[in-house]
């Protein structure tokens, strides 16, 4: 089986974009939101998703609920 390399420098240029900031302040938000709500507690296996969002594009005022760490990842598509 051949082994995936990491472009990490690629990587890191992608995840830096003020795009991708953009979406991460907006995940971290709803995060901090449900804590304070107590929908979710830190290391409860718990994460928000995001109801109808699209991969690119902004995450603010996108209706989210709590779902099991599984269930959000097994739905999600592959990342290659």
């Amino acid at each position: 089986m051949a082994r995936s390399r990491h472009n990490y420098k690629k990587e890191t240029t992608y995840e830096d974009s003020p795009a991708q900031v953009k979406r991460r302040e907006d995940r971290n938000k709803a995060r901090r939101k449900a804590q304070r709500a107590g929908r979710v507690h830190k290391g409860d296996g718990k994460e928000v998703d995001h109801l109808g969002s699209h991969r690119t594009g902004s995450l603010s005022n996108v209706p989210t609920r709590v779902v099991s760490r599984k269930r959000n990842r097994s739905r999600q598509p592959k990342r290659t």
